[in-house]
């Protein structure tokens, strides 16, 4: 709590308010024993209606008050405990787009989700009880004994003894939860990726009619997260019983003892009925004391889990990095002795590649050979290992991030379009773009015909994903998004595999026609889709075994050659 603490910082007020008042309802409470006590001793004694009739008011009054002072300290807290995970969302979020593709990939989407959304609530809710009850329990506490040292130092005593053995239950009993709520928010994160998984794979769970075992697993982890909060629970379930007992017999005693001190003159009736109230506000405070210890220790598992990502720094990063200009001269993008790994093993391996501005380089090999992985390190995703990559004669890791990525048209292999319109998704690549240049970076992409088919045009509806369109139509959406940026670099990473030949054909031609001056990397597993580029470099776990044009790359290159007569005849490639 002490890290994320900063985020209550614009409600200081509120969170000075809210304990305030809090102590202000508590103060009321504490002088409720006092009136009944005189009402017994002085009213009901005398047999004096209009004091009771005044002591009677006065406890309206009190309940009142103290009514209205709990509504305005809850109404503050909850003002700053929503303001501070507004604040804390904002932050997680903005940090979370910071990190590198490395570090995404070792966090996992399912436990980024759970952590800015269970996680930062159970943080909030922990500011919210703490504002509310950090003040008011103890204050409760501690005055109900004061009031009663004013009644009977002797009956006093049983206070002083019950109050270290609650303090001790409740020690014992939070030592064996707060660790038990840790490993609960990590099983959290496993049922969040369970469920993730199976609603992304839906089409194929149900391909392979894998609908039993898949809610047979899912079954098994919402019980292992069951039986784990079972455990806690049944452990957090003895604080209330342990701690009424304790204070039950310490009434009881009160009311032994004290009868024994009204027969002997020593204290009043009202004053023993004093006392017990007394006790009974201990054991209420002491049981929203122990509440909020448990909210608390939640809280506090939660913001070790958020602190854990803040405390992840980003990999890549452009901090200090100034404007950039263009080389002449330079090529648009060369790669010098490029070596990478994602973890120890390296995903490449001494690649040395220059593309001179309007040219087209193919890459292609088998899976997992690292074409996708080469053309990631030109937008700077992921830095070198060794090596440098350079865009227009720069290395990229002395360009803001922004002006590099201005640079670069990407279109992944996965087509991923944003719920909204087609125009808001297009607007993506160049955000003043006027209507002709949507059309024409449409029709480059072979994309206008169906567009204009649609009752809406460019204002039909995007369902979240694109799933309202056909993969071949999303992914000529999404090469249409980076052509309309006009890039000096573009990156086709197996964007056209879900397109037929004649659209693919079609497609390279009006690319090679429209956006001559950018230099193209196309990934494809096709030999048809890159036999046309100006040079195919040629990957083999990790290492480029090859360079060339189609034609040279056949008839000398076997990794290459292999990959056509995969694909097509002899005379097919041969005639490229």
């Amino acid at each position: 709590m002490r890290d994320l603490i900063k985020y209550l910082k614009g409600y200081t007020l509120q969170s000075i308010i809210a304990p305030l008042f809090k102590f202000l309802e508590a103060s009321f409470e504490l002088i409720v024993p006092i009136v009944m006590a005189r009402m017994i001793d002085i009213g009901v004694k005398n047999n004096d209606e209009g004091y009771i009739y005044r002591m009677g008011l006065i406890l309206i009054a009190l309940g009142v008050l103290g009514l209205a002072a709990a509504i305005t300290a809850q109404y503050f807290a909850a003002k700053a405990s929503m303001g501070y995970g507004t604040a804390l969302r904002r932050d997680f979020y903005r940090h979370l787009n910071t990190l590198s593709h490395a570090e995404i990939d070792k966090i996992g989407t399912a436990t980024m989700i759970t952590r800015i959304t269970n996680d930062i609530n159970q943080s909030q809710t922990g500011v919210n009880m703490f504002l509310r009850l950090f003040l008011r329990s103890p204050f409760i506490v501690i005055g109900s004994v004061v009031m009663c040292l004013t009644i009977s130092l002797d009956l006093t005593l049983i206070f002083a003894i019950a109050a270290p053995v609650i303090g001790l239950i409740i020690y014992l009993i939070m030592s064996r939860t707060i660790p038990a709520y840790k490993r609960i928010q990590g099983r959290v994160d496993r049922v969040s990726l369970r469920t993730r998984e199976n609603l992304s794979g839906v089409r194929v769970i149900r391909a392979f009619s894998r609908q039993k075992n898949e809610q047979e697993d899912f079954d098994a982890e919402t019980q292992e997260l069951a039986k784990a909060q079972i455990r806690v629970g049944r452990i957090s379930a003895l604080l209330n019983p342990l701690t009424f007992a304790v204070v039950n017999i310490a009434i009881a005693a009160i009311i032994w003892y004290g009868g024994m001190y009204v027969d002997t003159g020593g204290i009043t009736q009202g004053e023993l009925i004093a006392l017990v109230n007394y006790m009974n506000q201990i054991l209420l405070a002491l049981i929203y004391l122990a509440n909020l210890i448990v909210i608390l220790t939640k809280a506090g598992a939660s913001n070790a889990r958020i602190n854990d990502i803040f405390a992840m720094k980003p990999s890549v990063s452009d901090e200090g990095n100034l404007p950039q200009a263009e080389v002449s001269g330079a090529p648009a993008v060369q790669f010098r002795n490029v070596t990478f790994a994602y973890h120890e093993e390296a995903a490449l391996t001494g690649i040395d590649l220059s593309a001179e501005k309007g040219e087209v380089i193919g890459v292609v090999g088998g899976t997992g050979s690292g074409k996708t992985t080469l053309v990631n390190l030109i937008p700077r995703f992921y830095d070198v290992t060794s090596g440098e990559v350079l865009v227009d004669g720069t290395d990229v890791r002395k360009y803001p991030l922004k002006q590099l990525r201005e640079k670069i048209g990407i279109v992944p292999q996965k087509a991923v379009l944003f719920k909204g319109t087609i125009r808001s998704n297009m607007l993506w690549g160049k955000a003043d773009a006027s209507d002709e240049e949507i059309w024409a970076a449409l029709k480059t992409a072979q994309a206008a015909e169906f567009v204009r088919d649609l009752p809406d045009g460019l204002d039909a509806p995007v369902a979240q994903g694109g799933r309202n369109f056909s993969g071949g139509q999303r992914q000529r959406l999404t090469i249409a998004r980076a052509v309309l940026m006009k890039p000096r670099v573009l990156i086709l990473d197996d964007s056209s595999s879900a397109l037929d030949f004649a659209t693919d054909a079609a497609l390279r031609r009006s690319l090679a026609e429209d956006i001559s001056d950018s230099t193209v990397f196309i990934v494809s597993q096709r030999a048809s889709s890159i036999k046309h580029a100006d040079r195919i470099i040629v990957l083999d776990d990790g290492e480029a075994v090859g360079t060339g044009t189609h034609k040279e790359l056949f008839e000398n290159c076997k990794v290459y050659r292999e990959i056509c007569l995969s694909q097509m005849t002899e005379k097919e490639a041969q005639n490229g």
